[in-house]
């Protein structure tokens, strides 16, 4: 099997240009990633779908979201570590087969409380394979351009997951809804054998050890966390349970946090999080994933009950996010080795908080070329930043840390998102019962609206305020304004 060595020789002479194979293992965790982001966003055309066909309602019909998510988010940090100390390949090989098996059983089962059981499954995989397929890149091309063009693509690829999500959505519960869950099981599985042949060994670790007590407290607070926020708008934020849980998750990570601080060798080595670069990105992504899925929860319900949209029709009218994110593949590396992270996190961001704020304009009949076109074109580009906060999140980590610093990341963007979507849920949830009517619903979900474009502006307001002191050393190169950033 190739070394890591290997395939670093491989870009010796010029880091840009890979062989056959390192583009193969590239294009094999680029496609698991899609399917992550795609089992984030599908489900959501196909909620009405299914509960029409096993008779459940809103609140049971939220979890099979949720589910995906507390599985997702609760786990991550372990995820990344568990990669870093037990081998990549090893990791991600388990999990990716754990996640086809989860698609299946999905599409099969005939009971509400199993199918959410089979989300939170495919999302507990999902938090190896993203951060562990990650790693694998970072520790696989030299930091530079190499990294920089491998992880455009990479996160490219990701960002197309969510934000095409809505697309395959509609397109398969056009033919049934379980087709949402069947869909990924053959792409799964060859994607398994690839990553067989493509990815490398991994060499021995230089330092082990067990950190069982981090990893208990640490998987138990995330778990408790993102289960506490997602059930808080229906029981309610200021009630006895709400606050309880609280005051457990604190009290879990206060002794995880202690745990690090005494072990050996830890699940987390919290000097990690003083790295700014780390911080600025986890910032920027919740931002950007937080407000895309709030806007894209309201927009879903308010097109197809309101308006009568059907679900092919909702994800046409959509598409030009996926098709934006797939465009930035082609020119994201190029613009962080010009410009550096920080401005492209800035700008976009900017755009993005645009988009939303035009999206306000929706009505009871909207136009689409003057009114939604506009809006959702300006949101796409607000996803071209999403490769650029993946560079920056893992520049100057070494290697053996970069499966923790990816799961920091996507922890930052799962657990950002649904604390996001939970207030928004809550907004919307504190009008009471919602009417049937165009103009009621409206009424009730143009707050949520306000609120996920609050949080894009917030997210570009922090990103201007960060980079833009930065523009004054406008004369100095890329690379040296990039390492004070990454400081």
């Amino acid at each position: 099997m190739t070394s890591p060595a290997t395939l670093s020789a491989a870009t010796a002479t010029d880091p840009t240009r890979w062989s056959t194979r390192l583009w193969g293992m590239l294009i094999t965790l680029c496609i698991v990633l899609f399917l992550d982001g795609l089992d984030v966003s599908m489900i959501g055309v196909a909620l009405p779908s299914i509960g029409a066909e096993l008779d459940l309602n809103t609140s049971t019909l939220q979890w099979l979201v949720s589910g995906y998510v507390l599985g997702y988010g609760g786990l991550l940090l372990l995820g990344g570590r568990t990669a870093d100390l037990l081998g990549r390949r090893k990791v991600f090989l388990i999990a990716l087969a754990v996640f086809a098996v989860a698609s299946l059983a999905g599409g099969l089962v005939t009971s509400g409380p199993l199918l959410i059981l089979t989300r939170f499954i495919k999302g507990l995989a999902a938090a190896f394979t993203a951060p562990t397929g990650l790693s694998i890149i970072t520790t696989n091309f030299a930091e530079g351009p190499a990294r920089n063009k491998a992880l455009s693509i990479y996160t490219v690829f990701g960002a197309g997951g969510y934000s095409m999500g809505l697309l395959f959505g509609g397109l398969m519960t056009g033919v049934g809804w379980r087709w949402t869950f069947l869909l990924p099981v053959p792409i799964a599985l060859a994607a398994l054998v690839a990553a067989l042949v493509l990815v490398p060994k991994d060499k021995p670790a230089e330092e082990g050890g067990h950190d069982l007590f981090g990893a208990l407290f640490s998987t138990a607070g995330m778990l408790l966390l993102v289960y506490t926020v997602v059930t808080a708008p229906e029981v309610g934020w200021t009630s006895v349970r709400t606050l309880a849980s609280f005051a457990a998750v604190i009290a879990l990570f206060a002794a995880f946090v202690a745990v690090e601080n005494k072990v050996k060798h830890p699940l987390v080595r919290l000097g990690i999080l003083k790295k700014v670069s780390l911080v600025r990105a986890s910032l920027a992504i919740i931002a950007v994933g937080g407000s895309y899925f709030s806007w894209q929860f309201i927009t879903t319900l308010y097109m197809q009950d309101a308006l009568g949209w059907s679900p092919l029709k909702l994800a046409m009218a959509l598409l030009p996010v996926g098709l934006l994110v797939v465009a930035s593949a082609f020119v994201s590396d190029k613009l962080v080795d010009k410009f550096g992270t920080g401005p492209i996190i800035a700008i976009t961001l900017v755009v993005m908080a645009i988009g939303y704020l035009l999206f306000l304009r929706l009505d009871t009949a909207p136009s689409y070329l003057t009114v939604l076109l506009p809006a959702v074109l300006l949101i796409g580009i607000g996803w071209v930043g999403f490769p650029a906060i993946n560079i920056q999140a893992t520049s100057g980590i070494d290697d053996d840390e970069q499966g923790l610093a990816a799961g920091v990341l996507q922890t930052s963007m799962q657990v950002g998102a649904a604390i996001v979507l939970a207030v928004t849920t809550a907004i919307i949830s504190s009008g009471g019962h919602v009417a049937k009517d165009p103009a009621a619903m409206l009424d009730a979900y143009r707050p949520g609206l306000e609120f996920a474009a609050g949080v894009a502006i917030v997210g570009a307001l922090v990103a201007l305020t960060v980079y833009l002191p930065k523009r004054a050393k406008r004369a100095q190169p890329v690379a040296e304004r990039e390492m004070e950033l990454v400081g």
